[in-house]
């Protein structure tokens, strides 16, 4: 009997991909202005972030797919509102906005994924990357980076019009394993606990690198298979599993 299929997928955005180039872009446009406001510019950045993923998942979850891209560009002047800016329209514009959102398109590779890559593959796992992204720009942050990800093990949930962490996201993906034929071995990889942990919950073993959210929060998420505090390490453990 053949031995079981063995496939890792990836979350791309936070989890190989860094968000620091936003940040320094943020810091760069208006980070003295933010400041003289008492505004950290990280905190105004992941709270954009953050703002523009919850509306594409609630835009989701209602039935209404909206791309995420979309999303941030339309919460940027709600966020500065509600990080204690009177007059947002007053403050920033539509140029700095659109400055900011063209520099997130220009996020780097987190050290270490080119290896943790190679490592899993080496040792017999197809490598895989499901996106809320859009494709063209976050296979583009992949291929920047020197990375391979063959067309065919990308996936991205603007194609099948259903956001992470709806169940019947990840059911996509693994279907695609099923119809292999075959009993198959299959991981989710994410440095966003709600990611790994709804995946682990949808049929795959989940594992989660530090490198973003720094505490898992397991007594809300549960415990994952593997936890790593960096790429490389998370690979190792995954094959020692």
């Amino acid at each position: 009997m053949a031995a079981p299929s063995k496939h890792v997928v990836f979350d791309v955005v936070g989890t190989c991909v860094s968000y620091e180039a936003f940040y320094e872009a943020i810091e760069a446009r208006l980070g003295e202005k933010l400041r003289a406001n008492h505004i950290g510019t990280r905190i105004f950045g992941y709270a954009w972030m953050e703002a523009g993923e919850r509306e594409y998942t609630y835009l989701s979850l209602s039935g209404h797919y909206v791309k995420c891209f979309d999303c941030l560009h339309a919460v940027f002047y709600r966020t500065l509102w509600q990080a204690g800016i009177p007059e947002p329209r007053k403050f920033a514009t539509d140029e700095d906005r659109d400055y900011l959102l063209a520099c997130y398109r220009t996020l780097k590779l987190r050290p270490g994924i080119a290896e943790c890559f190679a490592r899993l593959r080496n040792a017999g796992f197809t490598v895989w990357a499901f996106t809320a992204g859009d494709t063209p720009r976050v296979a583009g942050y992949l291929a920047a980076g020197g990375v391979d990800m063959p067309e065919e093990n990308f996936v991205s949930c603007d194609t099948i019009g259903i956001g992470k962490p709806e169940p019947s996201s990840y059911k996509f993906i693994l279907d695609k394993f099923k119809r292999e034929g075959e009993e198959a071995e299959t991981w989710f990889a994410s440095a966003h606990m709600w990611d790994s942990a709804a995946a682990k919950r949808n049929g795959f073993k989940g594992a989660w690198v530090s490198v973003w959210e720094k505490e898992p929060c397991a007594e809300i998420f549960g415990e994952m298979d593997v936890v790593a505090d960096d790429p490389v390490s998370m690979a190792d453990k995954i094959i020692a599993f």
